[in-house]
């Protein structure tokens, strides 16, 4: 996943940003990995992208952890389409992930006000 910046370049986001966002968006409900980083992408008003690359092996990872489960069905286009789920243990997972976002945050906010 990537942020656009104003000069439409590119930069990376720190280690674990996609995962916690691929959870967030999962506790909204089940979703197949297109309609992951669609949602991503309209919340964030497009600026954050989320490339397949990157999207699948955090999902891979993310069940690996059990933190998400998966099952195949079929989309409302009629393909077949992996669906992912967030566990109880994700939603955990997220609370806390949640709260350390919001510590760095509050913390780069008070430098970046500092003159």
């Amino acid at each position: 996943m990537t942020p656009s910046s104003a000069s439409g370049t590119r930069a990376a986001l720190g280690p674990g940003t996609l995962e916690m966002l691929v959870l967030k968006t999962l506790d909204a409900g089940t979703m197949h990995g297109y309609a992951i980083a669609q949602y991503l992408e309209r919340l964030s008003h497009d600026v954050l992208s989320v490339e397949q690359g990157s999207l699948y092996p955090a999902l891979e990872r993310l069940q690996a952890k059990g933190w998400v489960t998966s099952k195949w069905a079929q989309s409302p286009t009629g393909r077949q389409a992996r669906y992912y789920t967030i566990t109880a243990s994700g939603r955990k997972q997220l609370g806390t992930k949640k709260t350390e976002y919001d510590r760095i945050a509050l913390a780069i906010a008070r430098v970046m006000r500092s003159t």
